[in-house]
This record gives C-alpha cells, sequence and structure tokens, in this order.
C-alpha cells in the first residue's frame, strides 16, 4: 500500500510539473485563452474597507477566445426570485437587487506581456457607462488553473480597487 501511494505522489508531481512547464512556455495572452468560473470579487476602498460585490458563492465566467474577444457575467449567487415569473414585471426592490447582484460585459482584449497587464476593449455591459471604454488590469496570479487580476478602477466604492479570482474551468 505505502508503494502504491508513493507512485501515485511521483506521478502527481510529475504531471503538476508537466503542466506548469507547458504554461511557462505560453505567452500571457496564450495562457488566458478558455473558460474560467468566477470564484469571488473583493473590493477595497482607499480606507481599507472590503466588499463582496456579488456576495461570498458568486456565480459568473470570463472567456476568452483565441481571436481576442471576450465576454465576462458576474452574478450573485443570491439574487432573488421574480414573484411574478416574468422578467419585465419584477418590484422595484427585485430590480434593484437584480442591478445591484450582476454585471455583464463582452468586447475584445489586449495583453501587455512586459507588464503583465490585461486590458478590455469594452464594446456593451449591463453598466452602460462602460460601453466604449477600456479597462487595464494587472494580472496578479495565473497558472494553468487559477487567474487573479486587479482593476484598479473599480465601478463601485470609488475610488477602490477591485481583485477578481477564477479557476479554469473542466
Amino acid at each position: 500500500m505505502k508503494v502504491m501511494r508513493m507512485v501515485v505522489a511521483v506521478l502527481a508531481i510529475g504531471i503538476g510539473a508537466g503542466t506548469a512547464a507547458a504554461q511557462q512556455g505560453k505567452t500571457l495572452r496564450e495562457q488566458l485563452v478558455g473558460t474560467w468560473e468566477f470564484i469571488i470579487a473583493e473590493i477595497t476602498t482607499t480606507e481599507g474597507t472590503k466588499t463582496f460585490p456579488f456576495g461570498e458563492r458568486p456565480k459568473g465566467m470570463l472567456i476568452f477566445t483565441e481571436g481576442g474577444s471576450f465576454s465576462q457575467v458576474h452574478v450573485s449567487g443570491d439574487l432573488p426570485l421574480i414573484a411574478s415569473k416574468n422578467r419585465l414585471a419584477g418590484t422595484p426592490e427585485q430590480n434593484t437587487a437584480i442591478v445591484h447582484g450582476s454585471l455583464a460585459l463582452f468586447g475584445t482584449y489586449t495583453v501587455d506581456e512586459a507588464k503583465k497587464a490585461l486590458t478590455f476593449h469594452i464594446v456593451a455591459s449591463t453598466y452602460p457607462n462602460q460601453q466604449g471604454t477600456s479597462q487595464t488590469r494587472t494580472i496578479d496570479r495565473l497558472t494553468a488553473d487559477e487567474f487573479i487580476n486587479t482593476n484598479p478602477a473599480a465601478s463601485r466604492d470609488v475610488p477602490a480597487v477591485a481583485s477578481n479570482r477564477y479557476r479554469r474551468a473542466k
């Protein structure tokens, strides 16, 4: 049994090292391509106050294509159901909670390898003020399985910094 555990451990280390080596040979842009599951967003104000704009169990996805397009959807894990079962007939309170608990945007992206920066060129967003703008984020961590970026210009609780964490979709 001990030998079997050792073999499994050695194989796991070898596979992990192989994946890490494969990632090291790719550009940041190449490493980003694919689908990422949204894990958490944390906003930190200049006073040090931290909030979770989509709650502590959000849902969502960030997709990067090889051709340079992206799509991002962040949704609070506890959005209210609309009692009328008609998405156009929510109460003012339900509509407010839904707007506060969701953000979707899409467009194109570029990566500055030297600065470890990712820039979203936003075509449209559920926050219309973002339409036609560009947002640059630092790439804080990027592995085969995890992606963390920081947006120094969060669109709420300003001035504030937003940190977003993702896990590669399987």
